[in-house]
């Protein structure tokens, strides 16, 4: 039972590392409309899509730790950081003043019906999604201290 568990995990996870990402477009903190699946189309370029909001440490954490070595990671890696808030009406007028504050260097999208949260089939955030070619091609869930390296080295996989 425990093999076929471990088949069926597997088998589940190489089926959904090669979704195409959803054709959603969302506003910019600038109220740009981008669409996620042909805005973040740069051939052969990885985009790093982490799911957030205000009132979630774990994921400021996440994307902070991130900033400490983005400039570094894009030397390195053809790469870009999409922060995306699913903060909803009620806590989105957070989002701006936070990122007064925080001075990240990602481009910030506002989720702020979760469309893109449900395409995707996201349940709780940080959530993180790494696309190339518009294939979905790692996804992770959560952070903890030191998870931005174990990102950095799927990255340098891909």
């Amino acid at each position: 039972m425990k093999k076929f568990a471990l088949l069926l995990l597997f088998v589940s996870s190489i089926a959904f590392a090669q979704k195409e990402m959803p054709g959603v477009s969302i506003k910019s903190v600038d109220n740009k409309t981008l669409n996620v699946k042909d805005d973040f189309a740069e051939k052969d370029k990885i985009y790093v899509f982490s799911f957030w909001a205000t009132w979630c440490v774990p994921c400021i954490n996440e994307l902070d730790a991130i900033k400490e070595h983005y400039a570094e990671w894009s030397k390195e890696v053809n790469m870009e950081v999409v922060a995306i808030s699913i903060d909803d009406a009620r806590t989105q007028k957070r989002v701006k003043p936070l990122l007064n504050g925080k001075n990240w260097p990602y481009k910030v999208l506002l989720d702020s019906n979760q469309d893109l949260k449900r395409a995707l089939g996201i349940a709780n955030v940080p959530y993180t999604i790494v696309v190339k070619n518009k294939k979905v091609v790692y996804i992770h869930n959560g952070y903890s201290q030191g998870a931005e390296n174990e990102l950095f080295e799927k990255l340098k996989q891909l």
